[in-house]
């Protein structure tokens, strides 16, 4: 087995893509989880192209990260694509193929990535309830802290008004969020919120309470983060309330002390579940914030 850099173009995207929806969809039967981390539906349109999104862009900010795993046999066989954000590490995936599970493929993988973080004093990982996947991440030194996950069809008529505006985000509001990113992760997406705006709508606040920004698609809440619960339960009220009627919806990665994002859920009518880990290392649960799955 050899290690080799992601490449930066549509052939190993898909390969990373393939990879992913064979491991993950091996991580639903054995965890009985859909969430974290895992493509909720590898056969939508919408989804693969975001993955690759997602793998290319990642190929492209952190060629250091962002590795695959090739069996001379059998071919790829695992990816681990991980970035750094201004002293914050993130892992947005490390798959192994079914048939190269415990071989230690993962290790290798973890292990490559790991050293792409190495100077960053804070991690964070989003892991799904696979048993391998908490296991290897509390040996790489990460708390393992259990999150929940809140689905259903959303009621519009048990939110409350909202108690103040938001705003459809642009490209303008790039500093804004950096600034918020720093405050609650404690460092900034940076060119992340050049990729996410390309598959998520943007939410903003910006008044004297501070300021915050939230993004969502039709199935979901995708990112979160805010300088104060009261703005965040206003963004995640507006980002539920614009879920198209009868729609199937989901927001992942929530921590105990996202506890006014439960709230929020049970307003809505939403069911709440155990959904796997946030895994942190030299940092406290950021709060209020929901992490993203592709960049956590």
């Amino acid at each position: 087995m050899i290690l080799r850099p992601v490449r930066d173009d549509e052939e190993d995207a898909e390969v990373v893509r393939e990879i992913t929806a064979a491991a993950f969809g091996a991580s639903r039967q054995i965890g009985g989880d859909p969430a974290a981390g895992a493509p909720q539906d590898g056969a939508r349109p919408d989804t693969a192209a975001r993955e690759r999104g997602r793998t290319r862009h990642l190929a492209r900010t952190d060629p250091g990260g962002c590795w695959i795993a090739q069996d001379e046999a059998a071919g790829p066989v695992g990816a681990v694509l991980s970035s750094r954000r201004e002293g914050t590490w993130g892992l947005s995936l490390l798959a192994v193929a079914p048939g190269a599970q415990r071989k230690g493929v993962g290790k290798a993988l973890m292990a490559r990535a790991l050293v792409h973080g190495r100077a960053c004093l804070r991690g964070i990982i989003c892991s799904t309830q696979h048993p391998a996947a908490p296991r290897t991440y509390r040996r790489a030194g990460f708390t393992l802290h259990p999150a929940m996950r809140l689905t259903g069809v959303v009621d519009p008529a048990g939110l409350p008004p909202l108690d103040g505006a938001v705003h459809e985000g642009t490209a303008r509001h790039r500093d804004l969020m950096d600034s918020v990113d720093r405050r609650t992760r404690g460092g900034a997406h940076g060119s992340d919120h050049e990729e996410l705006p390309r598959h998520f709508r943007l939410f903003v606040v910006d008044d004297l309470a501070g300021s915050g920004y939230c993004y969502a698609d039709d199935t979901g809440v995708e990112l979160l983060a805010a300088t104060s619960r009261r703005l965040a339960t206003r963004l995640l009220t507006a980002a539920l309330v614009s879920m198209p009627q009868g729609r199937q919806v989901q927001v992942p990665g929530l921590t105990a002390e996202q506890e006014w994002a439960v709230d929020v859920g049970i307003a809505a009518g939403l069911e709440i579940s155990n959904a796997g880990y946030v895994c942190l290392r030299g940092m406290r649960p950021p709060n209020p914030y929901i992490p993203s799955r592709l960049f956590l």
